[in-house]
This record gives structure tokens, C-alpha cells and sequence, in this order.
């Protein structure tokens, strides 16, 4: 069996949150305001920065943040079990 690089297993990642992320916003539409929309939508934010950098002639300002919820994290996993069949 081939080892998998690390672009690999970033690719999953962002495509499974992508995934989830199209199917959370299908299920906040489709559902009915209630405790299992609010279990499914609910979401925890990461981020960093922004973080500015003057160097005089260039500046530059650095920030990431990411946002996930149950059915990103149901994606994440949906599109690795996929992608583990197809290789």
C-alpha cells in the first residue's frame, strides 16, 4: 500500500468541509427552526490574525479562520470513506 502525502489528506480536508458546508446550508433551509437544526448548524470558528507586516515599501496583513459545523465535519468524513474506495 502507497503512503498518501500530506496534500492528499489536505485535499480531503477541504473538500470534505466544502461538502458539509454546501449540505449545512441545504439543511438550514430544509429544516424547520428547531433543536435539530440548531444541533446541526451550530458551529465552532478557529482563527489567527490578522497579524500586519510592514516592511516600508510592502505591506502585508495575514489572517486565517475556519468555520465548522456537524455536517462539515459528517463531510469530512463522507468524502474520505469515497475517496478511500476510488484509489
Amino acid at each position: 500500500m502507497k503512503k498518501k502525502s500530506l496534500a492528499y489528506y489536505l485535499f480531503i480536508l477541504i473538500l470534505g468541509a466544502l461538502v458539509g458546508s454546501v449540505l449545512g446550508d441545504a439543511l438550514g433551509v430544509l429544516l424547520p427552526q428547531g433543536v435539530v437544526r440548531e444541533f446541526f448548524l451550530k458551529s465552532a470558528q478557529f482563527s489567527f490574525g490578522p497579524a500586519p507586516i510592514d516592511l516600508r515599501i510592502v505591506g502585508l496583513t495575514f489572517g486565517f479562520s475556519i468555520s465548522i459545523n456537524v455536517v462539515g465535519v459528517l463531510g469530512i468524513l463522507l468524502i474520505a470513506y469515497v475517496l478511500r474506495w476510488i484509489e
